[in-house]
Parts: structure tokens; C-alpha cells; sequence
């Protein structure tokens, strides 16, 4: 089963179905997917197993981000040791600071995106203009609801200026928090149908002119921290009333001094969870132009 956020071509609505065996169910009074997140996990299993609706084509349905509402989505830094490594390697003057947290209690936790900003399957995401090198994080996904639970799991695309945050880890912000810095999708697979969460594939690929510019393959094996303890930092001392994402570190990072060029192609799949594309655009005047206007305020 995959939860999915959709609209139809017949239709200026969003919609939420669940996906399953090839057909697309749409959710009989289900608002929005920030309305699942608020729901127990208990409550949001029950419903979708037992959940009815009308049945959609979805050939005539275009995905949306899964993300909408009040929804968040928060990140993890150095959770892996190659974005140990990859920090260490580009900090200018504090690369101390990725040691001590990647070996800390205290994971690294940042904000990285309202629910409009999100690029959806096959929208853009982009290289700030005053950037010289920036490249895709592809992480898993937590979605995580109001109950502080484990609700679903999806890909995320934690777009970074290596380059900004390499000046100084006080521009963090700015390396990570930009219109076309994060994408999700394409759906949402519950988590208690993921066998093993920490034995997920991932694989980048970045294409370039019709050839691969760049690819590689790495395991939520790999990674040094636990799901539960990284949603507990996040949840301890705030309130999620619709739930939020939370995206779990990279364990692929293109070693420098490679950069994401406009008409790239960035192409993530995770095993169990799908595929995730996006192309590639610089500057803000073209992702805006580029992006659903509906999500620009």
C-alpha cells in the first residue's frame, strides 16, 4: 500500500488515495494528508485498512509532494559516516564541530522546509545563484504523526549548497533552507509494512546530456543513529498538531569538487518506498516560474 496526494485532470482538487495491487482508491472524507498525520497511529491503521472509496484511473491523476497543510518537514545532519567525512571535507573552519555531533547523544536537528516549498515528483528543485557547488542528499523519510509515532516512510531530496555551509556552519540556513532546496515523494508507504527499515537500498543518479554524471548506492545499514531516538529529539520539547517528515541523513554525497549543473537530472530510488526525479534549475526566478503555482504563495 502506498498513500498518495494527487490531482485529477478532471479536477482543480487535491485528492488522497491509497495505491494498491495497481488501484488507486480515493479516501471517502479525508481532507488532506495533514489530516491522517493527526490521527493515533492506531487510529490511521485501522482507517486505511478498512477504508473505502471511489476507484480513480490513475493514468488521469498527477502526484503531488506528500506533504500539505501545517505539515513540516525537519532533517538530521551526520547521521551517516560519509556525511561525517563529506562535512569534515568541506568546512573551512569548524570541521570539529561534524565530529563531536556524528559522535554526540544529541543528533543534529534542523528545520528544512514548510509544506509549500516541497517539490513534488518531477518538479524542480534548484542551485542557489550564489552558489558554486551544490548537490542532492538522498534520505529517507520519516512521517511522523501528532502522536509522536512512526506513521510512514518516503524519499526525500535534501538539496545543499556545500559550498555556503562550508564557509561557516552558521550559514546552515542558508546552505539548506531556500525555494528548491527539498523534494519529496512520489508517495508514502505505511511503516508497518516496511519489513526492515534498516535495510533499505538507496541509489543516486545524477544524469547529465543524456549520460551519468554521477552515481552511487548505500543502505540504511549504514546509519549510526535509530529512528525512534531521532524522532524523540524532535518531538521532546514541541507539539506537531499535523505531523511532521523527518528526513534521516544522506549516506551518498559526490565528493567535491562535483556540482549540480541546470538540466541535470537527479534521480533517487529506495527500495520498498519507489522512485523519486527531479530536474535541476539555477536560481529563484526559474524554480519559481517552474514550480506548481499553487505552492507560491
Amino acid at each position: 500500500m502506498h498513500i498518495l496526494r494527487y490531482r485529477r485532470r478532471d479536477s482543480r482538487g487535491e485528492h488522497v488515495g491509497i495505491l494498491a495491487d495497481g488501484r488507486l482508491v480515493e479516501l471517502r472524507g479525508v481532507r488532506s494528508l495533514s489530516w491522517l498525520w493527526s490521527l493515533t497511529l492506531e487510529s490511521l491503521r485501522e482507517m486505511l485498512n478498512g477504508a473505502d472509496g471511489i476507484e480513480v484511473d490513475l493514468a488521469s491523476v498527477s502526484v503531488l509532494a506528500p506533504i500539505d497543510g501545517r505539515t513540516e518537514v525537519w532533517a538530521c545532519g551526520v547521521t551517516y559516516e560519509i556525511s561525517r567525512e563529506a562535512r569534515l571535507e568541506e568546512s573551512q573552519h569548524a570541521p570539529d564541530v561534524y565530529q563531536r555531533v556524528y559522535e554526540a547523544e544529541r543528533p543534529e536537528l534542523f528545520f528544512k522546509s514548510a509544506s509549500w516549498r516541497v517539490a513534488g515528483p518531477g518538479q524542480p528543485i534548484a542551485i542557489r545563484a550564489d552558489s558554486q557547488v551544490t548537490v542532492p542528499e538522498p534520505e529517507v523519510a520519516l512521517v511522523i504523526s501528532a502522536d509522536g509515532q512512526i506513521a510512514g516512510f518516503t524519499v526525500c531530496n535534501d538539496v545543499s549548497s556545500r559550498s555556503i555551509e562550508g564557509e561557516n556552519p552558521l550559514y546552515l540556513p542558508q546552505a539548506k533552507n531556500y525555494l528548491g532546496a527539498c523534494a519529496l515523494g512520489p508517495m508514502i508507504r505505511p511503516s508497518w509494512e516496511i519489513p526492515d527499515p534498516y535495510d533499505l537500498a538507496i541509489e543516486l543518479m545524477i544524469s547529465r546530456g543524456g549520460a551519468t554524471a554521477w552515481t552511487g548506492r548505500a543502505s540504511t545499514a549504514q546509519l549510526h543513529r535509530r529512528y525512534e531516538d531521532l524522532v524523540a529529539y524532535l518531538v521532546h520539547s514541541d507539539i506537531h498538531p499535523d505531523g511532521a517528515v523527518l528526513s534521516t541523513g544522506t549516506s551518498l554525497v559526490p565528493a567535491s569538487p562535483f556540482t549540480l549543473e541546470p538540466g541535470d537530472t537527479v534521480r533517487i530510488s529506495v527500495s520498498e518506498l519507489g522512485v523519486l526525479e527531479n530536474p535541476v534549475v539555477r536560481g529563484l526566478d526559474e524554480v519559481r516560474h517552474a514550480l506548481e503555482p499553487a505552492r507560491i504563495p
